[in-house]
């Protein structure tokens, strides 16, 4: 399903006026935000565009309509609703539900022109396609053409092959220099006074009669012997060292037909579009969030609002045991950032100051007076940078305290069947610093490259899994495999660590086996 252009309103004029008024007011709090387009949609199309991204045009999947329905059933018979919706985009599109109450239309104006400032200005999007509305009507053209040329069910069984892995990307490459700059001049090092032989070996310089001591026999065999086996694994290697981005090495050398080839390149080019919202859920939402409450309390608010919207901004922030909100612990964090920044909670000193009350005082004195307009306090200068450069990982690595944790009561909790409540277990600030970190960094998704191209010299496919103290799921695993399988046409292989003991799953195309990585097992170009 496509959305007609006469499906999607423009604001009323009331509505556009109370929209350029509060875009005003965000350029007045010192945020930057491309041109941003309103357009109303109805409930149900509301749905729609939801279950497609967010964008009003996709190609045609099951998956979508899945997504629909679910949306539809949470909107009748939940708690779920979707009151606005804002793309990635230059200018930026966002969509509002025309049955909102107007103090809700103008709460999600603001939020929509943090997001858009987010979108704008933070690192982690500054390498995505900032025509994508473009680009996914584009893609929808090419896959329906492929539809009409070759029939749905053969197409659509290759796109559910292709999201399937959609995944197996390397978020970071949009950031790694792809060719070889000119060096600068070289800075005088101090001389080194190890010798690297051609053969690998390392050799000290010493006198005739230390010789065998500096330089024993042993380890310059053994030096020569990795060396040498290194060379051999490494000549005609392909790749030529670990890739993580699966989608692009199966893109290049898996044998696919030249329309095969253009639907893996515009799932991973969307993957890759998607890959920094997910990166920063936390930020974007506890931004908006920030500035949406910002903007309402001290300029767009009337008497005869703040009833709703009192309502709905505590329905928006609400959390309970148990469960992240990432609206409320992101304007939290933001929020807390902007106290210690402002009162001098940070550094050496602040730091090892072991006395609690000392530390509950802290710059009280030194707080800025009054309301912050823009960043003329230290605490809004330092959120800014932050919004610029960081994204969940970083951020909750970086500025996630103790007190913080104790503060917003982010422990580890379970249920007890006895009192029929949830009860806190674990109130240790390392090991939720850790969890945290752990359910955000790559998505909770395993990290997997691709090792050997040519694995035994017979067009086998060689996979690696980089554990990070987690097991891969074995059921995810197999199917993994089987779905790579599909789009190498040769038999494909994981190495993985299970119970401390390294394992190799492979598939053939007719069965799974899984059997002990030990010495027998031939060793891979390379090696993680």
């Amino acid at each position: 399903m496509t959305l007609a252009r006469t499906e999607l309103r423009p604001l009323p004029e009331a509505l556009a006026r109370e929209a350029e008024r509060i875009a005003e007011f965000a350029r007045l709090e010192g945020l930057d935000f491309y041109p941003t387009v309103f357009e109303m949609l109805s409930g149900d199309l509301m749905n729609q565009v939801a279950a497609y991204g967010g964008f009003p045009q996709r190609y045609p999947n099951w998956r979508f309509g899945m997504e629909y329905e679910r949306l539809r059933k949470q909107h009748t018979y939940g708690p779920g609703r979707i009151y606005e919706m804002v793309i990635n985009n230059d200018p930026c599109y966002a969509y509002l539900r025309e049955d909102n109450a107007l103090v809700d239309q103008k709460t999600v104006m603001a939020h929509v022109y943090a997001h858009c400032d987010f979108f704008k200005n933070n690192t982690w999007f500054s390498r995505t396609n900032r025509r994508m509305m473009d680009e996914m009507a584009n893609h929808a053209t090419r896959i329906r053409r492929y539809i009409n040329r070759y029939g749905l069910d053969r197409v659509e069984r290759f796109i559910d092959t292709c999201l399937s892995i959609d995944d197996l990307i390397d978020p970071h490459s949009m950031f790694m220099a792809r060719t070889q700059k000119k060096q600068a001049r070289p800075i005088a090092q101090p001389p080194d006074p190890r010798i690297e032989a051609n053969d690998g070996a390392t050799r000290y310089p010493a006198k005739a009669y230390m010789d065998r001591y500096i330089n024993p026999r042993e380890a310059i065999d053994a030096q020569r012997r990795e060396h040498d086996e290194k060379e051999d694994r490494s000549q005609g290697a392909l790749p030529a060292k670990p890739l993580r981005d699966v989608l692009l090495f199966l893109l290049t050398h898996a044998p696919l037909e030249d329309w095969q080839a253009d639907i893996l390149a515009i799932i991973r080019e969307e993957a890759y579009y998607f890959a920094p919202q997910g990166q920063t859920k936390i930020m974007n939402e506890g931004w908006a969030s920030y500035w949406h409450s910002t903007i309402m309390t001290n300029y767009v608010l009337t008497s005869d609002d703040l009833i709703t919207y009192c309502e709905h901004h505590a329905g928006t922030l609400a959390t309970s045991p148990g469960r992240l909100n990432p609206y409320k612990l992101g304007i939290e964090l933001l929020r807390d950032i902007e106290h210690r920044w402002n009162t001098g909670r940070y550094g050496p000193e602040y730091d090892n100051c072991d006395d609690m009350q000392t530390r509950r005082n802290w710059g009280k004195d030194h707080a800025p007076p009054g309301r912050a307009v823009a960043m003329e306090t230290p605490g809004r200068r330092k959120i800014f940078q932050v919004r610029r450069i960081y994204n969940d990982v970083t951020f909750l690595d970086e500025f996630l305290t103790p007190e913080f944790v104790e503060d917003q009561k982010l422990f580890h909790y379970r249920y007890d069947p006895n009192t029929g409540k949830m009860v806190v277990v674990n109130r240790d600030f390392d090991r939720i610093k850790k969890q945290l970190l752990f359910m955000l960094t790559n998505h909770a998704q395993p990290y997997i490259y691709v090792l050997d191209g040519n694995y035994r010299n017979r067009g086998e496919l060689y996979l690696g899994h980089h554990h990070v103290g987690v097991d891969l799921d074995i059921k995810y695993a197999q199917e993994t495999l089987k779905a790579i399988h599909r789009l190498w046409r040769r038999p494909v292989h994981v190495h993985a660590w299970i119970d401390d003991e390294p394992m190799l799953f492979s598939f053939d195309g007719e069965q799974s086996t899984q059997k002990r990585a030990d010495e027998s097992v031939t060793a891979p170009a390379n090696a993680l």
